[in-house]
């Protein structure tokens, strides 16, 4: 259905409150449950999932190396409001209402991760196999960054995020303060996702392909969805008053599976500062970014000289976009608001110093492909080095070890690859001939390695790899031992198969056993 787009004007994000504070540690206690939310104007409410009932969740701001406990409680129904496919991980046999938050981007032990399997159902009453806790440490021991949380359930994350269990969380820092940036009414989060809905309001998720497959089950999983209607912080297509002056705004991509290409009409300029691991080493003076889903995107808009004006956040959809399509946009500026005070905001050149791997040594080199295959359905079923979640564990860095990982993607389109617990340093992409592949399985090679976009030389957790590429990413393996995954982030994928857990050992204790 059409929806008339920038009339709802865009929501600021609640900031969520700590529950108790010490000079050791910060509380806070965040409620799963079911509300109803005015998505647009000309739409009944609808119903969805949140954190303490809010779509997007409330932000939580912390400072670098402050503690925090959180507790995380589960009080949803007992059913899940879309179509679950149980022939999946055993699916059959579990709750249908199972939940448990990954802080995207954290660092922190195994246990606090958000291990899939460690879900936990309504008021803690079942959990399941492996760690299952309710009260998540997370220390903050890392760079101030913008990071996101989420639900990560084994087979069901794909279902929780639609339904509307993501929000944000930000990492503050002195030397990020120092730069005077834009801050206070001039800083604001942007959660960016896709939704299909149903004439009365309610969410439609497919419960199969648009062709169904004989035999299958039904409901059936499907590859990929791609939502009718862009929602920017729990609005479709809202807009935004502004002054003409600077803002800093932090995207983040919580969509399942949609790729954006963003730009601003009138060729307004936008200056990239950071990325999933915060600040990049200098501004990026850009006209079009792309943001995968699961990345994050820091950025600084001028609008000193647009008074009066009204501009759009644009998603390129590229020559052959289907002309009824509307996601081609995401939200408006108006800047219609009068000057309230001199802006004294800036927006640096340099911005931070940020040390290569590349000088360590390499401990190991792992090459790992993303691979297409078929279920004994004749369902799309997406690998990781062509191994199920369930199959004995290949990946086991070792504590404080740097690896290259060589990510090579024998698919025909590309995947944002996500690795917990580290962030990464992207090295290069090589082309190669996948035609040539698909005839004798060899890798041969069509051109140099690829120098990543300068956007892309800092601190990364989540990346494009794309077809017919070998893209090499860099990461020391540390502060923790433990059980961690990698995946997909196209969460249909990361539901059905595209996920593996990796093991960081400690060389002491292995060496001792």
């Amino acid at each position: 259905m059409k929806l008339t787009k920038f009339v709802d004007e865009l929501p600021i994000i609640q900031t969520l409150h700590p529950t108790e504070k010490s000079n050791h540690l910060t509380y806070y206690e965040v409620t799963m449950k079911e509300g109803w939310h005015k998505l647009h104007r000309d739409l009944p409410s609808t119903k969805l999932w949140g954190y303490n009932g809010q779509f997007p969740g409330p932000t939580i701001e912390v400072s670098e190396r402050e503690m925090i406990h959180v507790k995380w409680m589960n009080h949803l129904p007992p059913k899940l409001m879309l179509p679950l496919d149980t022939s999946i991980h055993h699916l059959d046999q579990m709750p249908q209402t199972r939940t448990v938050t990954h802080v995207h981007g954290s660092v922190t032990k195994p246990d606090s991760d958000g291990y899939p399997e460690a879900w936990f159902t309504r008021g803690f009453q079942e959990t399941g196999p492996d760690f299952s806790r309710e009260v998540y440490e997370y220390p903050n021991n890392q760079r101030a960054a913008t990071l996101w949380y989420h639900d990560h359930a084994m087979g069901i994350t794909r279902l929780n995020v639609y339904a509307g269990l993501v929000g944000m969380y930000i990492i503050r820092g002195e030397e990020e303060k120092a730069l005077q940036l834009p801050s206070g009414d001039y800083e604001i989060p942007l959660i960016i996702c896709d939704r299909t809905l149903n004439p009365d309001g309610s969410l439609f998720y497919p419960s199969g392909p648009d062709e169904p497959i004989p035999g299958a089950p039904s409901p059936s999983i499907v590859p990929a969805y791609l939502g009718e209607t862009i929602l920017v912080n729990g609005k479709a297509w809202p807009y935004m008053d502004v002054e003409p002056r600077k803002y800093r705004f932090r995207l983040v991509n919580a969509s399942n599976t949609r790729t954006y290409r963003i730009s601003l009409n009138n060729d307004v300029p936008i200056y990239q500062i950071g990325s999933d691991g915060g600040l990049l080493r200098k501004s990026i003076p850009t006209r079009q970014f792309v943001i995968e889903p699961a990345e994050r995107i820091d950025i600084v808009i001028d609008f000193s000289e647009y008074k009066g004006q009204v501009i759009n956040i644009n998603n390129d959809l590229g020559e052959d976009a289907d002309p009824d399509d509307q996601t081609n946009h995401i939200m408006q500026f108006k800047v219609y608001k009068p000057l309230k005070n001199k802006d004294i905001s800036r927006i640096p050149k340099h911005l931070t110093h940020i040390p290569s791997l590349k000088q360590n040594s390499i401990n190991t080199i792992r090459n790992l492909k993303l691979v297409g295959s078929e279920d004994k359905f004749g369902r799309p079923l997406l690998l990781l080095n062509n191994q199920l979640w369930h199959d004995p564990i290949t990946e086991k860095p070792q504590l404080g070890d740097t690896e290259i990982w060589s990510i090579v993607n024998v698919t025909n389109f590309t995947h944002p690859i996500h690795l917990h617990l580290v962030q990464f340093q992207v090295l290069d992409r090589q082309p190669f001939d996948l035609e040539k592949y698909n005839e004798d399985g060899s890798i041969i090679y069509t051109d140099a390695p690829l120098s990543p976009a300068e956007n892309e030389k800092s601190w990364k957790d989540t990346l494009a790899a794309p077809s017919a590429h070998v893209t090499r990413v860099i990461a020391k393996f540390e502060p923790f031992t433990g059980d961690y995954v990698w995946h997909c982030h196209i969460l249909e994928h990361e539901d059905y198969d595209m996920m593996r857990p990796f093991t960081i050992v400690d060389k002491e204790e292995e060496e001792t056993l």
